[in-house]
């Protein structure tokens, strides 16, 4: 799908990795609209994005993702695209999940994008056409301790995904996956639990190479373009 003109909502758009999306997309000539919990956050970034809208939205909250949608078409009559990109990580061994944290985090990396997912299908459906984009992560693929929590999260996800791509394409909406490896965010400070401890640093691995959250937005750019099923990065 061209981006140009197109009306793209992005979930967890006031640091990291959606951040960058709102501003690649918006530079692109999209008109986007920036959901996340930070309301000091969205109002600059509005500010700084020509044809933006900022709409405080806790993902994890059902009504609040139909405000959204609500707020999205009453401003812009149509959604061409979702990044659903809001996320947190969860650390620790399998045998010390807490579980009650583990559904938080649940709530937000698996339930947060099926409820945002479902809450703009519709409304792809009445124009024919649609794109949804799940930030998912290279964790998914691996087997990493301490990681189990989390990379639970994301292989739900995954599968979520690539099952509605099948279930959704004869209504010619795309569903695609964006699987990043460490990205420069404050994805481990805001994380649950204590950081595992690696056999290498980032610099000495090259598996483990930190990227810069702009290079994911550009693989988000792109799968939004080429539609595929997946990008690894």
């Amino acid at each position: 799908m061209e981006i140009k003109d197109k009306v793209v909502i992005i979930t967890g758009a006031s640091s990291g990795i959606g951040l960058a999306t709102a501003r690649l997309l918006s530079n692109m000539g999209a008109k986007v609209v920036l959901a996340a919990r930070s309301a000091e956050k969205l109002k600059e970034l509005e500010d700084e994005l020509p044809n933006s809208l900022a709409v405080i939205t806790d993902v994890t909250k059902p009504d609040e993702i139909k405000y959204l949608v609500k707020r999205t078409l009453d401003k812009f009559k149509k959604i061409d695209i979702l990044v659903n990109n809001a996320g947190q990580g969860i650390y620790g061994k399998v045998e010390d999940i807490d579980v009650k944290k583990y559904k938080k985090v649940m709530d937000l990396n698996l339930y947060g994008a099926l409820h945002a997912m479902q809450a703009v299908i519709a409304q792809m459906k009445k124009q024919g056409s649609g794109v949804i984009v799940n930030v998912s992560s290279m964790v998914a693929k691996m087997y990493l301790p301490g990681l189990g929590a989390y990379s639970s999260t994301k292989y739900a996800l995954n599968a979520i995904s690539f099952i509605a791509r099948q279930e959704l394409k004869d209504y010619n909406i795309t569903v695609s996956v964006v699987s990043p490896k460490m990205t420069d965010t404050n994805f481990a400070k805001n994380a649950v639990g204590d950081r595992p401890k690696r056999d290498s640093a980032p610099e000495e691995n090259p598996r483990l190479k930190i990227d810069p959250p702009e290079k994911v937005a550009e693989k988000i750019a792109e799968i939004i373009e080429s539609e595929e099923p997946e990008i690894t990065l």
